[in-house]
């Protein structure tokens, strides 16, 4: 069963699931790191509802590359647009997990406006109020 460890604002967050046996959410292609984190509950910006039109659920992959569906040229040509790219950047809608692996949210996303309201430019609401200042 394939562990996918989520790291935002330093925080990890593993879970694991069984190929075949998540349900569904009709959010990215099936066993995505947006299907995986909608199913457990992790906020994964999607604001295209993971159609690859966007780049909000843009992740950094810190291990486990070899563990992931090839890059398809829609998933490389959106990335082009995103904040904060790097050479293991992907999408999360675009990525399917094969195996275990690691990924970092970056620290600016382009949806200027979450789908909860906020604003998302830098670190999260989160770790503001980790850091003690007031949202």
């Amino acid at each position: 069963m394939p562990k996918v460890t989520f790291i935002k604002d330093g925080k990890e967050t593993t879970v694991e699931f069984e190929h075949g046996k998540l349900e569904y959410q009709h959010h990215g292609l099936p066993e995505s790191f947006l299907d995986v984190a909608m199913n457990f509950g992790i906020p994964l910006e999607h604001a295209c509802g993971g159609s690859c039109a966007c780049t909000t659920c843009h992740l950094i992959v810190r291990k486990g590359m070899e563990n992931l569906s090839e890059e398809q040229d829609n998933e490389l040509d959106r990335l082009d647009t995103a904040w904060d790219l790097t050479t293991s950047s992907r999408l999360g809608c675009q990525a399917v997990i094969k195996g275990d692996v690691v990924v970092e949210f970056p620290m600016y996303t382009r949806n200027y406006v979450q789908e909860g309201g906020g604003i998302q430019l830098g670190k999260s609401d989160e770790k503001e109020r980790q850091n003690g200042a007031q949202p």
